[in-house]
């Protein structure tokens, strides 16, 4: 593993990402994205998800496939299985361990290689998580009550009320990033609010205490949005979602249900047609085409052949995905190997990172005695 990070990448930038709006972000964006490409050993990535089911083709497009390519760019990857923040929109963790586990082999079906990222959880670094404190003294009541990505989460949450938890998600995020001194985040454009708190810790605690963060950038997904089976966000919580682990049949059904519209020729226009849309790039994304084309062929024949070509399309493409979960999920014992090293790699670089913030803060002697 790395053990020396250039961390100079993001400390250029005077202005956030977010403050200087979307456009913005997404020409840094590309700047980035050519560093990378140049470079790949000047950063490390934080980036993982809650442990709430299994993954599904939204997640896959969306930011697995992009972990995976910069893996084999030769980016230094950390993949944070966030057990702990299961806990923001819920009451409780149900099947927790189960659900550790299908993160796990999700991860590994489809190309993250243990070797070369380091996997993960929460409750296993507690270093980690005690940065929460002093970060939350960097931080403002009014500052998190402002947050645009925490009152839509807030709006959708399952809760009777909202926890400290949830109201706090952005500074644990920031712990999260920062404890390993990431330098690149892959986010979405929703995410840009919560990656700029993270930004803000860093600055204020390098002022405050002296420079011992980098501020890390967003690197913005290009992934475009597939909708769940009903037309809506796709969710695992919703139903509407193909799980990479479903079988050909489980995927054909729910491929068959899936919402359309009522006009017989098929074309690609999102704004106007987002259901048959989505199954149209679907389609596109597992055979490496342009929708436009693939609505073309299709053209008066109908929704019952998008479907079909869809679930042709879909379980094609995730078959070896599938045969290689399989063979995974026999040797639970290699689960639980690759867990016990990435937590051990990560629990070295978080009580690295609090020794070198309680001597900035001063209070590395009060806690040896």
């Amino acid at each position: 593993m790395t053990t020396h990070l250039d961390t100079t990448v993001a400390a250029d930038a005077t202005v956030s990402a977010d403050a200087l709006g979307v456009p913005a972000a997404q020409r840094r964006s590309a700047v980035l994205e050519e560093s990378v490409r140049a470079n790949p050993g000047r950063f490390r990535v934080l980036t993982g998800d809650r442990p709430t089911g299994r993954l599904h083709l939204g997640h896959y497009f969306g930011t697995v496939h992009n972990r995976v390519r910069l893996q084999e760019l030769g980016v230094e990857m950390m993949v944070l299985i966030a057990d702990y923040q299961v806990l923001t929109d819920r009451d409780v963790a149900d099947r927790l361990t189960e659900h550790v586990a299908d993160l796990v082999l999700d991860y590994l079906a489809v190309g993250i290689d243990p070797d070369r990222s380091t996997i993960f959880t929460h409750s296993a670094v507690p270093a980690l998580n005690q940065l929460l404190v002093p970060f939350l003294s960097l931080i403002s009541v009014a500052e998190l009550n402002r947050n645009p990505t925490v009152k839509e989460e807030i709006s959708q949450s399952r809760q009777a009320s909202v926890s400290g938890l949830m109201f706090t998600y952005p500074v644990h995020q920031a712990a999260d990033i920062l404890f390993c001194k990431a330098n690149l985040v892959p986010v979405g454009q929703d995410q840009l609010p919560h990656l700029e708190v993270t930004r803000m810790v860093a600055r204020r605690f390098n002022r405050r205490y002296g420079r011992l963060f980098p501020e890390p950038e967003a690197l913005l997904s290009t992934a475009p949005l597939l909708l769940g089976t009903d037309g809506t966000k796709m969710s695992k919580s919703r139903g509407n979602a193909i799980a990479l682990a479903a079988s050909a049949d489980e995927t054909a059904r729910l491929i068959r249900g899936a919402k359309t519209d009522a006009g017989r020729h098929i074309t690609y226009d999102p704004d106007t047609r987002p259901e048959v849309s989505s199954l149209v790039l679907l389609a596109a994304l597992c055979l490496d085409r342009d929708p436009h084309l693939v609505a073309q062929d299709i053209g008066g024949r109908g929704a019952a052949a998008l479907k079909g070509l869809v679930t042709e399309a879909v379980n094609e493409y995730l078959a070896p995905v599938r045969r290689r979960r399989a063979e995974l999920a026999e040797d639970r014992g290699h689960i639980r190997r690759i867990l016990r090293d990435g937590n051990e790699r990560a629990n070295a670089i978080a009580e690295a990172t609090l020794r070198q913030v309680r001597t900035a803060m001063n209070t590395e002697s009060s806690h040896s005695q």
